[in-house]
């Protein structure tokens, strides 16, 4: 936990967002693996986490707008719990390390909503994400469990939107920590990339070391010679010299706060020609956005800029022509840059992503594209001091989309598809960063990771 005085501040803040009714966090329960005794690793949700702390199953909230009133439900241990977990903590004492003096046992719960109902006043809640808690939040509401997502608050989306899209203090210290353990998942990754080695053990290692050092990997590993295949989950091939490698991951903290960084290495440790002139496209497609980062900029066109920058690039090496910025404005980046530049990261790789990506990524002033390509841009507003995002440009040559787009004729000024043709087998690369958004402009996160040509090539040649 931060000091009481952190969870105190939030929910003050919140309180000034709202105007009237209660609010109710339903913290997570223990999710079967494959028998009710046998379960996944716990990991608490997010909000309940911001607002009121409390890392262990079992619990909600209530905050009451109208009276000024913050009340935690739970139950405490009993000595079947101690036997296997040891001593644990009373809810009075957890609830009142994070400044709340109001507890109730779970089953006290019911009776509070229920009164509310009666007295129709407002009940606020976030969309759930889970069965359990859809079922719970139902039964707690009386109302259809197939309901209950669509009655989730716009008003409290906002608000959280609002409070938790700025980073303070303790929660940079806490991401610079998550990417500091990056660091070593990534060179790690790096001098393990060599012919003949499975995909498998080095995604094993590196969660490995999220384990170590912290916690678990903040989402599944991505890690595959496929680069063309922008979330690769399966680790069974081979690798091969000729071939690169992405990896695409990132630790979470024992408060969990994520990093979320990318690198994309030549197998064996030496690019070729072929390799350097599209890696180096990447690198300067992502150097070039993290230094137009700023206060009042709208991020849509930080990655309207990658994507000029990769046309520039791919012009130089023959595989594009015409006029950048047409291209651009046409799409024809997308058969490359098929995805967005980046996201909101925090306590949630993609932050907040389960209220919607639309409440955390736009606004009224910025409309989601819903074009091919720029469709996929999960954070398009305008930037402010406190934003954490990540910078991820990539090319990829994604066959089944070339032949799609050439058969379909799209592109052909900007295009030259017999080049592209024989880049079918390249696979592709994507190099991610994790950035704050200061007052002036914009700090990388944690300990830099190797990124240059040489940098990559110095790390892979060193040895475990």
């Amino acid at each position: 936990m931060f000091k009481k005085e952190v969870y105190i501040d939030r929910r003050n803040r919140l309180k000034k967002e709202m105007s009237t009714g209660i609010a109710l966090f339903p913290g997570n329960v223990e999710a079967a693996f494959n028998y009710p005794a046998n379960t996944y690793h716990f990991r608490q949700d997010s909000h309940f986490l911001y607002f009121f702390g409390i890392d262990l199953p079992g619990f909600a909230a209530v905050i009451d707008f109208d009276n000024d009133q913050e009340y935690i439900f739970g139950n405490d241990f009993d000595i079947d719990d101690i036997i296997w977990m040891g001593p644990q903590p009373k809810v009075a004492e957890l609830a009142e390390k994070v400044g709340i003096t109001n507890t109730s046992p779970m089953n006290e719960l019911q009776n509070l909503i229920g009164k509310a109902l009666k007295d129709s006043r407002h009940i606020h809640f976030l969309p759930p994400y889970r069965g359990e808690t859809d079922i719970q939040m139902a039964q707690l509401l009386n109302t259809s469990v197939f309901d209950i997502r669509k009655k989730a608050s716009v008003q409290l989306i906002k608000a959280v939107v609002k409070l938790k899209e700025i980073k303070d203090e303790y929660e940079i210290a806490e991401i610079e920590k998550a990417v500091d353990i990056a660091y070593e998942m990534h060179t790690t990754a790096m001098k393990m990339a060599k012919p003949g080695v499975i995909e498998q053990k080095i995604a094993g290692t590196i969660e490995g070391i999220s384990l170590a050092l912290g916690g678990p990997a903040s989402f599944p590993i991505i890690l595959s010679m496929n680069v063309q295949t922008l979330h690769n989950h399966y680790h069974g091939n081979v690798l091969e010299e000729g071939r690169m490698m992405v990896t695409d991951a990132g630790a979470e903290t024992q408060l969990h706060y994520a990093s979320d960084i990318t690198r994309t290495v030549p197998v064996g440790g030496k690019f070729s020609t072929r390799q350097a002139d599209i890696y180096q496209v990447v690198l300067d497609a992502n150097m070039n956005s993290i230094e137009a980062i700023k206060p009042g900029i709208k991020y849509r066109d930080v990655h309207f800029l990658a994507a000029k920058t990769i046309v520039e690039g791919l012009k130089n090496i023959g595989l594009m022509k015409g006029d950048t910025e047409a291209a651009v404005e046409a799409g024809a980046h997308t058969l490359f840059l098929p995805h967005g530049l980046g996201h909101m990261m925090g306590m949630d790789v993609h932050d907040m992503e389960g209220l919607g990506e639309n409440y955390v990524g736009y606004d009224d002033q910025t409309i989601r594209s819903k074009e091919f390509g720029t469709a996929y841009l999960r954070l398009g507003k305008e930037l402010k001091p406190g934003f954490v995002l990540t910078v991820e440009p990539g090319i990829y040559f994604i066959p089944e989309l070339i032949d799609q787009f050439k058969a379909e004729g799209k592109f052909t000024d900007f295009i030259n598809y017999e080049i592209v043709e024989t880049y079918k087998d390249f696979g592709g690369v994507r190099i991610e960063d994790d950035v704050l958004v200061t007052e002036s402009g914009y700090r990388l996160l944690g300990k830099p990771i190797p990124k240059t040509i040489e940098e990559v090539e110095r790390t892979m040649a060193e040895s475990l």
